[in-house]
């Protein structure tokens, strides 16, 4: 027996025995990473389609950020926010520098800034607004996936995500995504805010009609209602512009950003927001141990100053137009409806036909990593650092693995890797 093959079924066995089975991964053990690469426990080579539902941005092991971290570490890592340090004011006024909002509170997760933006929505409507204590209601869309915690699977409309962890927090509304009249007619004289994806992420890459955005900006001012964004999955450039917002020229009160600030190496996340907003808290009455240390500040620094000077955000935009172009053309019986913005992207895979997770495994074989959602998804999110040439090999194997899975459509088959890229 291959001896690589039995260290990657052991690593398996060993996960599975002692891990929740909170996950469904595919059956691959990676044991290495570089750029958009990636390399399993059995030596095989793989183009990351999946960026760690987009924490890799940056790509996997930047030097730039791989120094940062390092040269941080031996100086201090972690002190809580029981003293200051010199590394959390630069990193935040360069947060708040490239949101073009007014103050941040960091954090670590990218749950925890939501809950964080809840936490602060809810002060504002008490302490500003005047809404009656214990009353607050926040207005969110069907199909949204904002993280795990119990309060906010509480106002989830996926019944997986609810089964068996209540009883919920009450004070969220639920509306169908992408319908601006059902927001403002849920608005009431208790309502502190509409918390929103700008692309729903988890619902399978949901890009809303054009002008969505700007119809909830402008009915959020008229009712004195704080929109807030979630841009944890889609922003940091996925979509081709530092943050989904601005292809409609709008500005939130409120953003929750996590995954891509960690440069893909640590938890790194934060609550921007405007004065009002960041003014609610007060010493005591929101923290965590590890938000905001100096690690964590030194490599988010890092990842923003490499997606500005690395001109990241604007190859997402060229490739991600390449991308969309390619994908619609190949025309597979297999493939409902291609939607996206940038390098992020979800190909709709008809369930009569065949699974997302079947085409998933079909090309794990053929050298591409990628995750359904839902079962009828494939999400498409390489790092940002993905050169043209990189990413048609990826879609070259998309394309094969489609036309080998529908029968009487010959396959091409291109599964050797050709690109040595380290």
């Amino acid at each position: 027996m291959d001896m690589r093959a039995t260290l990657a079924a052991d690593a398996i066995a060993v996960e599975e025995r002692w891990c929740a089975r909170n996950y469904k991964p595919l059956p691959v053990v990676i044991s290495r990473a570089k750029g958009v690469w990636l390399w399993d426990a059995d030596g095989h080579k793989y183009l990351d389609m999946m960026s760690a539902y987009s924490a890799v941005n940056t790509g996997h092991g930047h030097p730039r950020i791989l120094k940062a971290l390092t040269e941080q570490a031996e100086r201090v890592a972690v002190v809580s926010r029981a003293f200051h340090t010199d590394r959390l004011g630069p990193f935040l006024a360069k947060l708040c520098q490239v949101t073009g909002l007014d103050g941040a509170c960091p954090m670590n997760t990218g749950a925890e800034a939501v809950e964080t933006a809840i936490k602060a929505a809810r002060r504002w409507a008490y302490t500003v607004k005047g809404v009656p204590a214990d009353r607050a209601e926040i207005i969110v869309a069907e199909g949204n996936f904002h993280g795990r915690t119990t309060t906010i699977v509480g106002f989830s409309s996926e019944p997986e995500y609810r089964d068996g962890f209540g009883p919920f927090a009450p004070g969220f509304t639920l509306v169908p995504y992408g319908d601006a009249a059902a927001i403002e007619k849920a608005i009431t004289p208790n309502t502190a805010a509409v918390l929103l994806e700008p692309i729903q992420g988890e619902a399978g890459i949901v890009v809303p009609p054009a002008g969505y955005l700007q119809a909830v900006r402008e009915i959020c001012d008229k009712h004195n209602v704080k929109l807030i964004l979630d841009e944890i999955q889609a922003g940091m450039g996925r979509t081709g512009k530092w943050f989904a917002f601005q292809h409609e020229g709008i500005r939130p009160d409120g953003l929750c950003l996590g995954k891509a600030l960690g440069g893909g190496v640590m938890p790194v996340s934060a609550f921007v927001g405007t004065h009002e907003l960041i003014a609610s808290f007060k010493p005591g009455n929101h923290g965590s141990t590890f938000g905001g240390n100096p690690l964590a500040a030194a490599v988010g620094l890092e990842a923003i100053r490499v997606i500005e000077e690395e001109g990241l955000v604007q190859r997402s935009a060229e490739l991600g137009g390449h991308l969309m172009d390619r994908l619609r053309a190949i025309g597979s019986p297999l493939v409902r409806q291609v939607r996206g913005k940038g390098l992020w992207v979800g190909v709709d895979i008809d369930p009569g036909l065949a699974t997302a997770r079947a085409v998933c495994e079909e090309l794990m074989r053929r050298g591409v990593l990628s995750k359904e959602t839902h079962e009828t998804v494939i999400r498409l999110a390489p790092p940002l650092v993905i050169s043209r040439e990189e990413l048609d090999w990826a879609i070259d194997r998309l394309e094969d693995t489609l036309a080998a899975m529908h029968p009487g459509r010959r396959d091409h088959d291109r599964s050797a890797l050709t690109q040595e890229q380290a």
